[in-house]
């Protein structure tokens, strides 16, 4: 399992940042602002950026700068910071690639029930997060868990992220996340992802950020391990998922919150 450092409170973790990598500038910036809370709140921090998007629902929906340069990007918010980092793999010729610059590999949840991804991801010996399907029940994730397990790799873990409900909208059962966590891997809720409403007639994904510290307070409340909330300078002007996207200069104060909850519920 990745190290996650600066924990002696006990507090959840944080895999946070960008959408997708915009460019190095961008990412740097993020990155250095949302280490300075995290260190604050002593909250363990994982950077997550998605070197490329695959599943966008239009053809000139941006996808990524390219591959190699925004792989490079995350080596350099690792080494630069010290703090772990996430990307998404869609195929499994991605899965050595990119764990040669990231500590973290996330299956996304469309993609969370397909065996070769799941056992390439799992070889590669990294930490590897699985996103929940929409149209999956919690219960279902053992399955895909046990398929990484059995591959040779324990180190897992697992991430709520909203249901389907009606065609262009999301809900979030929190029973879920009690349940995933029985299987013994630490479990994530998506908090901004959780809040997207797919499947709009313009082919952009919208979203209800208003509701992201709602969906946040609920998650930590009932004991998730970590959050996961992309955040942006700017969502208006973001390429991606800028619709339910936090923007950072609320993240300190939400944050600042959510500490207080857990402290609560200990």
């Amino acid at each position: 399992m990745i190290e996650l450092k600066n924990n002696p409170a006990g507090n959840f973790f944080l895999l946070a940042g960008p959408c997708v990598i915009e460019g190095e500038e961008m990412a740097m910036r993020i990155a250095e602002r949302v280490v300075k809370i995290t260190e604050a709140l002593q909250i363990p921090y994982v950077f997550k950026g998605s070197y490329r998007k695959a599943n966008r629902s239009r053809l000139d929906s941006f996808t990524g700068i390219g591959d190699e340069k925004a792989l490079k990007v995350l080596r350099k918010v690792h080494e630069t910071f010290g703090v772990p980092t996430v990307t998404d793999i869609h195929s499994t010729d991605e899965a050595a690639m990119a764990a040669e610059y990231v500590d973290v590999l996330q299956i996304p949840a469309f993609l969370c029930r397909q065996t070769d991804l799941l056992v390439a991801a799992a070889k590669t010996g990294k930490t590897i997060n699985i996103k929940k399907g929409q149209f999956l029940s919690p219960l279902a994730m053992q399955f895909a868990a046990d398929k990484v397990v059995e591959a040779g790799n324990k180190n897992v873990m697992l991430t709520e992220r909203g249901t389907t409900f009606g065609y262009q909208d999301l809900v979030v059962d929190y029973r879920g996340i009690p349940e995933m966590q029985s299987f013994g891997y630490p479990v994530i809720l998506d908090v901004t992802h959780s809040l997207q409403q797919p499947n709009q007639t313009s082919g952009v994904t919208g979203g209800m950020p208003q509701l992201i510290e709602t969906v946040a307070k609920a998650g930590i409340a009932v004991g998730a391990d970590g959050i996961f909330i992309e955040t942006h300078e700017n969502p208006a002007v973001a390429k991606s998922d800028g619709a339910n996207m936090l923007k950072l200069d609320l993240l300190e104060g939400l944050l600042t919150k959510l500490v207080r909850i857990r402290e609560a519920i200990k």
